[in-house]
C-alpha cells in the first residue's frame, strides 16, 4: 500500500486532472485504487460524478463526503467507515466537501496542543491518516491518490505528514519556481513540527499517528507545448530552472550544476496539453485516453486519445516504480 499527495502552492497548473486520469489509468491496469478528493474545492469529485448523482450526494442526507467520516471523530464519537463511492471494480473515491476548509481551525489548535501532550489533540491531527488506513484496507486499495487544495494550511499539513510520498505538478512558469521554494520550505518546516509533536506523544495513545516519512518523489511538468516533440522555447525558458530549484528548495541538494528538464531524474514526465479533448472529456465523464467515436473523438482527436493513453501508461507506470509499496507504521 502507498498514499500518494500531489500537491502544489499554485493553483491552476492541471493537478486534479492528472490525479483524475492517474486513478483511471491505475484501474485499468489491474490495480485497487483509491482516489480521495480532500481539495476543499472538490473538483476531483465532480470530474468522477454526473450531474444526477453530484445532486443526490449533497442535497441528500447520506453520509457519503470525506467530512461525514471526520465530525464523529472530532466530536468524540465513534468512527463512521468513509463512504467509497465505486467507479470500477478497481477503483473508488472518497468525495470531497466544500465544508472541509471549516476544519482547518480545529486542526490548528490540535496542532498547537500536541505540545501539551494530549490525546485528542493527536487524535485530530492524526485523523486522515485513521481515515485511509480504514477506507483502502477495506477496499483492498493497494495505491491511495490525494488531491490537495493549493494551499499551505492546516489540511494540507496533516494531509502531508499523513502520506508516503509526495509529487509536484508544475507548469512552466515564474509562480510555479515560487510554488516549488514555498512548498518545499514549508514542508521541511512541518516535518520538523510534527517530529517534536512525536517526541511529547502521551504512552498511551490505542492509535496509530503519522511517523512523517513523506518521501519526495519528483515533478510533472504540466500541459508544455511541443514541437517535433520537444518541449517549445518559451517553455524551456523557465523549465530549465525547475531542476535547479526543486533540487534547492525540496531536496535540499547543491543546485550549482543541475541538469536541463530534459535531464533531470527528478522530472517524471512532461504531459501535453489535449486542449479540445478535454472538454469532451469532461462531458462524457471519463479520462482523455479512454473516450470513443462515440462521445466524439474520431479523427485526428482519436489518434490524440491514443497518444494519451501511451502517457499516462508511462507516467503511471513510472510513477508505481518512483513509489514502492511501504509497510504499515
Amino acid at each position: 500500500m502507498r498514499t500518494i499527495t500531489f500537491f502544489n502552492n499554485k493553483g491552476g497548473v492541471g493537478k486534479t486532472t492528472t490525479v483524475y486520469h492517474l486513478a483511471w489509468m491505475l484501474s485499468e491496469l489491474g490495480v485497487k485504487t483509491i482516489a480521495i478528493d480532500l481539495d476543499p474545492q472538490s473538483n476531483l469529485t465532480s470530474m468522477f460524478l454526473t450531474e444526477s448523482r453530484l445532486q443526490e450526494v449533497y442535497e441528500s442526507n447520506a453520509l457519503s463526503t470525506i467530512l461525514d467520516a471526520i465530525t464523529p471523530i472530532v466530536n468524540g464519537d465513534p468512527a463512521v467507515p468513509a463512504h467509497i463511492e465505486p467507479i470500477n471494480d478497481n477503483l473508488g473515491v472518497i468525495l470531497g466537501n466544500l465544508a472541509l476548509s471549516t476544519f482547518e481551525d480545529t486542526l490548528s489548535d490540535a496542532w498547537l496542543k500536541c505540545l501539551n501532550q494530549e490525546n485528542y489533540s493527536f487524535k485530530i491531527t492524526s485523523i486522515f491518516k485513521t481515515i485511509i488506513e480504514e477506507a483502502t484496507q477495506r477496499f483492498g486499495a493497494e495505491v491511495a491518490l490525494i488531491d490537495v487544495g493549493p494551499n499551505l494550511g492546516a489540511i494540507n499539513r496533516a494531509i502531508t505528514i499523513s502520506s508516503d510520498y509526495i509529487i509536484m505538478p508544475v507548469a512552466s512558469d515564474l509562480f510555479s519556481l515560487q510554488g516549488i521554494k514555498n512548498l518545499g520550505k514549508t514542508l521541511g518546516i512541518w516535518k520538523g513540527q510534527w517530529n517534536l509533536r512525536k517526541a511529547h506523544r502521551p504512552s498511551n495513545l490505542s492509535f496509530r499517528i503519522p511517523e512523517n516519512d513523506a518521501v519526495p518523489a519528483g515533478y510533472i511538468i504540466m500541459q508544455y507545448s511541443a514541437k517535433e516533440n520537444r518541449p517549445v522555447k518559451s517553455y524551456l525558458k523557465w523549465g530549465n530552472r525547475i531542476p535547479n530549484v526543486y533540487r534547492e528548495f525540496v531536496l535540499g541538494l547543491s543546485s550549482e550544476y543541475g541538469p536541463t528538464i530534459e535531464g533531470d531524474t527528478n522530472c517524471i514526465a512532461l504531459l501535453k496539453h489535449y486542449r479540445s479533448l478535454a472538454p469532451m472529456s469532461m462531458e462524457a465523464h471519463k479520462p482523455i485516453f479512454l473516450l470513443r467515436p462515440a462521445d466524439g473523438a474520431i479523427g485526428a482527436h482519436l489518434y490524440a486519445v491514443q497518444k494519451c493513453y501511451e502517457e499516462f501508461k508511462d507516467l503511471t507506470i513510472k510513477i508505481l516504480e518512483r513509489c514502492p509499496d511501504v509497510a504499515n507504521n
